[in-house]
């Protein structure tokens, strides 16, 4: 009977985790957190969501502030945005591709916006990688990753890959919003990027 309780109690216990998953784990629960009770949301309800107990946090993050800090660079991170670029099929046509990743980037922008809208006059030091170099090197890698989906269309583009890339992130992420109109989907977008403004023009 004994021999049983220690087995039982032995499958309910969670598997070890090193820092670095327990760390990553951690900001994955507090970002949504954050961006919905910003620099005021408190290590015990983001240890309450986590499933672990409010000590925890402190065995892998100094303080609140360098947890804050941390989840602002991870909403910063390219890495996701990138991986999702790299997962999308070449073999589609260019208008799909795009169109797939204006929605994967729109939303990268969304969750940084989000967090950094809420953080943004809680008082906390914010790491320098939210300005200057840290966001000119996401925006590079990110348009590196969209050049390589338009590699195989290469023949047919007026410009290099590259350079279709930089035009492209450009309309998406500057694309103006009117309050009678709504705004453009990601299949709209890409449409008026590849084919332009007017409708039934001749060439």
């Amino acid at each position: 009977m004994t021999a049983l309780k220690e087995n039982q109690t032995t499958r309910r216990r969670a598997p070890g985790m090193s820092p670095e998953r327990r760390r990553e784990m951690i900001i994955q629960t507090a970002i949504p957190l954050i961006t919905e009770y910003g620099s005021a949301v408190t290590t015990a309800k983001i240890a309450r969501a986590a499933g672990i107990g409010e000590g925890t946090i402190f065995r892998v993050f100094a303080d609140k502030d360098e947890l804050l800090q941390a989840c602002i660079a991870e909403a910063l991170s390219p890495e996701h945005a990138i991986r999702e670029l790299g997962a999308i099929d070449v073999s589609q046509p260019l208008p799909d591709r795009l169109a797939e990743a204006a929605e994967a980037l729109q939303a990268h922008m969304d969750r940084l916006g989000a967090i950094i809208g809420s953080l943004g006059h809680g008082g906390g030091k914010h790491p320098g990688t939210v300005r200057g170099a840290g966001r000119e090197e996401s925006t590079i890698r990110i348009r590196a990753a969209l050049a390589e989906l338009l590699e195989p269309d290469k023949a047919a583009l007026r410009r290099p890959p590259e350079q279709i890339a930089a035009l492209f992130l450009g309309l998406l992420f500057t694309h103006p919003r009117t309050q009678d109109e709504p705004e453009l989907t990601p299949q709209e977008l890409v449409e008026v990027f590849l084919y332009g403004a007017a409708s039934g023009v001749a060439k």
